[in-house]
C-alpha cells in the first residue's frame, strides 16, 4: 500500500507573463523559441538543465542524422561550419562539436530576444477547464507559477503535456517496451586515418581477429554489444555511441539512475574492446561523457492526426504539411539486446523521397493552448522511430514556433492557426 504525505497548500508568486513559454531546449524547443522570438513574440524557454540543446550538447550526440528541408536547420549547420575548428573549419558538417554549439544556440536565443531560465523543472501546469495557462516551477528560486498565452511542450518525454491531460500511451503499443537508453562518451589518442568508423548496427568488417560487430557482442557486456563509432570536428577524437541500457522508462527518475549507473559500468570494457580489436583504436581513451543520459522514447501522445509508418513508406504530403522533407529509416534499436531491433531498417531502407508531418500532429487532443514539438508529437511507435532524429525534430521545433506566434499575434487558438500561414513563414 503506499502511503502519502499531504502538503500543505500554499501561494505560489507569478514568476513572469509571456506571450509563448517553451518548456525543453532540446533541439525542437530551441528551434520553436528562436523561431517564435524572431516573429516578435515575448518568450521564456525553461530548461532543467545548467545549458541550452538536450542531447545535441548535453547528451554529447555525434551528429545530426537524417534530413530536412528547413530553413533554420540549414541555418544551425551554416553557423557550426562558421565556428567549426580543427578538421571541420568552415564545412558543412553534420558532426557536432557541442561546446560550439552551446555557444551558437545562446547566441541565437539572445538575438532572438528570448528570456532563457536554466536550472529549473517543470513541474506541473496551471489549468483553467481544458486550457493551460500556466506552468508550475521548481529551482533554487522556489516553487513559482509563469503564465502565457500559448506553450510548447519540447521537453521530449511531453512532461507539460502529461501534467495538462493529454492522453498518451508509452513505447511500443503491443506491450509497452521503449527503445534503450544510451549515455554517449568520446575518446581520444585514435589514428583516425586507419580507424574502422562503422556507423550502422548493418554495418560490418572483417579483420584477422575476426568480423568487429561479432567480436563487440562476445567481448562487450550484455545488453550492450555492437560498435557504432563517428567523426568529430576535432582530429584523434571519436564519438561512441556503443553503451545500453534495456528495460528504461525514461520518465521515472529510478529507471534513469539505473541507465546511468549500468551505461557508465560498461565503458571500460567499451573501451578495452576498441584497444584490442579495432584498428586505429589502440591507444584511445576516454575524455568525456554525456551529462544526460540519451532517451529515444517514452510517451506517444494522442494529437490530432497519428503519423504512422505508412505515411512515412509513401512519403505522404499531407494539406496542412509544417514539415516537409523529413527523411530517414526505420531506427529501431533493440528493445531486449544490442544491435537493431528486427522491426528497424537501416541499410536495407529504400524509401527515397521525404515525407511531410501535418499540424495536425502537433495539436493534442483535449488540451488547448498547447503545442507538441520534437519527438512527442502525435505519431506510431515505429513512425517514431523515424521523426524522433534531431534534424526533424528542428523542422518540427521551427513550425511550432512560427505557429504560436501567429496564434498570439491574431489573437486565435493555436488549432485556429490556417497552417497555410505557417507554410508561408517556412517557404
Amino acid at each position: 500500500m503506499t502511503a502519502f504525505y499531504r502538503e500543505d497548500a500554499r501561494d505560489l508568486p507569478v514568476a513572469g507573463e509571456y506571450d509563448i513559454i517553451v518548456a525543453g531546449s532540446g533541439p525542437a524547443g530551441v528551434s520553436a523559441a528562436i523561431n517564435a522570438g524572431r516573429m516578435g513574440a515575448k518568450v521564456l524557454l525553461i530548461e532543467w538543465n545548467n545549458t541550452v540543446g538536450g542531447i545535441s550538447t548535453s547528451g554529447l550526440m555525434s551528429h545530426f542524422t537524417g534530413t530536412v528541408l528547413s530553413k533554420f536547420y540549414s541555418e544551425l549547420l551554416k553557423a557550426m561550419a562558421d565556428r567549426n575548428e580543427g578538421t571541420g573549419k568552415g564545412k558543412i558538417v553534420k558532426y557536432i562539436d557541442p561546446e560550439n554549439l552551446k555557444s551558437i544556440y545562446l547566441d541565437m536565443l539572445r538575438e532572438a530576444d528570448v528570456d532563457i531560465l536554466l536550472y529549473t523543472f517543470v513541474c506541473g501546469t496551471v489549468m483553467d477547464g481544458n486550457r493551460i495557462t500556466g506552468v508550475i516551477t521548481e529551482s533554487k528560486s522556489g516553487r513559482r507559477v509563469f503564465r502565457a498565452k500559448a506553450f510548447i511542450d519540447g521537453t521530449g518525454d511531453g512532461d507539460v503535456a502529461a501534467f495538462a491531460g493529454v492522453p498518451y500511451y508509452k513505447g511500443r503499443e503491443t506491450d509497452g517496451k521503449m527503445q534503450p537508453a544510451t549515455l554517449m562518451f568520446k575518446v581520444a589518442g585514435v589514428d583516425t586515418e586507419r580507424a574502422v568508423l562503422l556507423g550502422s548496427f548493418e554495418s560490418t568488417h572483417q579483420t584477422e581477429k575476426g568480423e568487429l560487430q561479432a567480436l563487440a557482442k562476445a567481448h562487450i557486456p550484455y545488453p550492450a554489444g555492437h560498435l557504432l563509432v563517428y567523426r568529430t570536428t576535432l582530429p584523434g577524437i571519436i564519438t561512441c555511441n556503443m553503451t545500453n541500457c534495456t528495460e528504461i522508462d525514461g520518465t521515472s527518475a529510478e529507471d534513469l539512475t539505473r541507465a546511468e549507473i549500468v551505461c557508465r559500468s560498461q565503458m571500460p570494457a567499451i573501451v578495452n574492446y576498441l584497444r584490442e580489436f579495432v584498428p586505429g583504436f589502440e591507444r584511445c581513451f576516454i575524455i568525456s561523457a554525456g551529462s544526460m543520459m540519451g532517451i529515444r522514447e517514452t510517451r506517444h501522445f494522442r494529437g490530432e492526426y497519428v503519423l504512422n509508418e505508412q505515411d512515412i513508406l509513401e512519403a505522404r504530403v499531407f494539406d496542412d504539411w509544417v514539415v516537409r522533407g523529413a527523411h530517414f529509416n526505420f531506427d529501431v534499436h533493440n528493445l531486449t539486446g544490442a544491435g537493431l531491433d528486427k522491426t528497424g531498417i537501416q541499410h536495407k531502407w529504400t524509401q527515397p523521397k521525404g515525407y511531410t508531418i501535418p499540424y495536425s500532429c502537433l495539436l493534442p487532443t483535449e488540451v488547448e493552448g498547447l503545442l507538441l514539438a520534437g519527438r512527442n508529437i502525435s505519431g506510431t511507435h515505429m513512425a517514431h522511430s523515424n521523426y524522433r532524429v534531431m534534424p526533424i525534430c528542428v523542422g518540427i521545433g521551427e513550425a511550432a514556433g512560427i505557429a504560436a506566434a501567429i496564434a498570439v499575434k491574431e489573437g486565435i487558438r493555436l488549432r485556429d492557426v490556417p497552417a497555410a500561414k505557417i507554410q508561408e513563414q517556412l517557404a
